[in-house]
């Protein structure tokens, strides 16, 4: 008796979902490079699960990109409209340009130099000797403001030496004319009991 045909419908079981899930699509990916090795054939394979992660197979010989491109130019469904479209050519040319400048500064730096004509050789040695010369005007400019530096420094020290000298001298003075004034004060207190001690002496004599 023959076998009946199984329904083909949503596993309601999460973790047989997902067990059945990673069996399946390891299948797929598996079948997916066999018929690329097999029959030379280009093949491209994108998974999403349900929670959103992707996986993703493409034939070595041709990359994602391209084949969808293909497949757009021979299906007639137009998959990227306008601004897809100029993002991608924006990204292809700074791509381009990032290649072009780690080229040039490979060059910069003496290597893959071999390939280059005279006149890119000029222009290479060009660019070094312009950045040896801006090097040389940097070096020179902090050597004026080391050597400017410096000069203020020892302006400011004497500066600050001298300032330090009259300070004493001032504080010397204060000294000084404290000193007097107390002295003078003593003076009068000495005065002004002698005359006290001659009026009492006065008054006696006369008495």
């Amino acid at each position: 008796m023959g076998r009946g045909k199984i329904e083909i419908k949503r596993i309601e079981n999460a973790n047989n979902r997902v067990v059945t899930f990673s069996k399946r699509r390891n299948g797929l990916v598996k079948k997916a490079k066999e018929i690329t090795v097999l029959c030379d054939a280009k093949v491209a394979l994108i998974i999403f699960a349900s929670n959103g992660k992707m996986t993703d197979y493409c034939c070595p010989s041709m990359d994602l990109g391209a084949m969808l491109d293909q497949y757009q130019k021979l299906s007639g469904k137009k998959l990227w409209d306008a601004k897809h479209e100029n993002l991608s050519n924006e990204i292809d040319r700074i791509k381009k340009e990032n290649d072009s400048l780690q080229l040039e500064l490979r060059h910069l730096k003496g290597e893959d130099i071999q390939s280059l004509n005279l006149k890119n050789l000029m222009a290479v040695e060009h660019a070094i000797q312009h950045g040896l010369d801006k090097v040389r005007d940097h070096q020179a400019c902090y050597t004026s403001l080391h050597a400017f530096i410096s000069m203020y420094m020892f302006a400011y020290i004497n500066t600050f030496s001298h300032l330090n000298s009259y300070f004493g001298l001032c504080l010397a003075q204060m000294e000084f004319l404290m000193t007097k004034r107390r002295n003078e004060k003593m003076m009068v207190e000495e005065n002004r009991q002698l005359s006290f001690q001659l009026e009492k002496i006065m008054s006696l004599v006369i008495d």
